[in-house]
């Protein structure tokens, strides 16, 4: 029996209530596959800030270092702690310790889910962000001067470096050779006039190292178009830290609901254990009305299947998503009425059956 060890962190807002949801439908994928999860949570948290006046402890590198892989909740609530202190507190520092550079967001239309934009069809919408998850427009360079007065000013650098721009066109070319074969760069060259084109630069040098990939560019704001208006020619987008972190929350939008949304903070060469996490953040406006859709931190669950070496496992989560999103229950982002445990349940159920069919 394969085993692995996950560090579970709920974190804050409704990460605590998509979570368990997510560990049963997972327990119910390794029964079927013969895995044995062994699970450790965390209570890294803003809660925990406030005992403590850190996110985590000091030592938190070196604990998760000895998992497999992080399952993570949300990070953020507002009234306790400023987000910009938890988000690096508790996640963008992650990312960083271990080299998590690819931020990897799948974008799809789901049968069953009502689509915003008009006359779109499952198929129509079916592709994956990859943002560069360690440098970028999110560094820490930068700081205030004369603050507090008349010539308080502020500056904060954006950091491109070969090597961080490389690695992730790279795996994104990778991955569109498993897909679609086709990577589109998000760029803004035509106003950030020096970081942008050296992007460019390294973007048109990298697709000449993979011939059967075709590839284009748009600025961002013309790609945010086109993923309202033609999502069809989209497989892979490749971009950096800021624009992915929008485009990959516009894009589940576009197809529905960014409840289901999933994502990996994944290092590829497997020097560290790479994190999964919903991309709808802590929520914490229906925190505690336990109606918080749990897809998303299901679907990233199964990232993290499949990330660990079991496809197979991570295909029966996903067709059980998609046999729950046709069927029901919904929670309220989806139209419906149900809880979050009645979705996770459902989820979790779907997975059973496939085993009893199988056998």
């Amino acid at each position: 029996m394969t085993e692995h060890r996950i560090a579970v962190i709920p974190g804050d807002g409704i990460g605590r209530e998509v979570m368990p949801e997510g560990v049963r439908v997972l327990e119910a994928a390794a029964a079927r596959h013969g895995l044995r999860l062994h699970w450790k949570e965390f209570d890294w948290s803003c809660d925990w800030y406030r005992a403590h006046g850190r996110m985590c402890p000091e030592e938190a590198p070196q604990i998760l270092r000895g998992f497999d892989a992080v399952y993570f909740g949300a990070v953020g609530n507002p009234a306790i702690v400023p987000d910009h202190v938890s988000a690096w507190g508790l996640l963008i520092n992650f990312r960083r310790w271990f080299d998590l550079y690819v931020n990897l967001r799948p974008v799809r239309l789901f049968e069953g889910l009502p689509c915003p934009l008009a006359g779109r069809k499952p198929g129509d919408l079916d592709y994956m962000v990859v943002r560069e998850n360690t440098e970028g427009e999110y560094g820490n360079v930068g700081g205030r001067m004369f603050e507090g007065t008349e010539r308080e000013l502020v500056t904060q650098q954006a950091v491109f470096s070969r090597k961080g721009v490389d690695r992730i066109m790279q795996y994104a070319f990778e991955l569109a050779q498993k897909r679609k074969q086709h990577v589109t760069s998000c760029t803004k060259s035509n106003g950030i006039s020096i970081t942008m084109p050296y992007w460019d630069e390294r973007f048109a040098e990298m697709r000449r190292k993979y011939p059967d990939v075709t590839a284009d560019q748009y600025h961002v704001d013309g790609l945010s178009i086109q993923m309202v208006l033609n999502p069809e020619r989209f497989d892979v987008i490749v971009a950096s830290n800021l624009f992915g972190d929008i485009l990959s929350d516009l894009g589940p939008a576009t197809a529905g609901t960014i409840g289901i949304a999933p994502s990996g903070n994944i290092n590829p060469e497997r020097s560290a254990p790479s994190i999964f996490e919903p991309v709808h953040g802590s929520a914490p406006d229906i925190a505690g009305r336990k109606i918080a859709n749990p897809i998303g931190a299901i679907w990233s669950g199964a990232l993290m299947l499949e990330h660990l070496g079991h496809a197979e496992a991570a295909a029966d989560v996903v067709r059980a998503i998609e046999r729950v999103i046709v069927e029901g229950p919904h929670t309220p982002d989806m139209k419906g009425k149900a809880a979050t445990a009645e979705v996770g349940a459902a989820v979790a159920q779907a997975v059973r059956a496939q085993a009893k069919k199988a056998a």
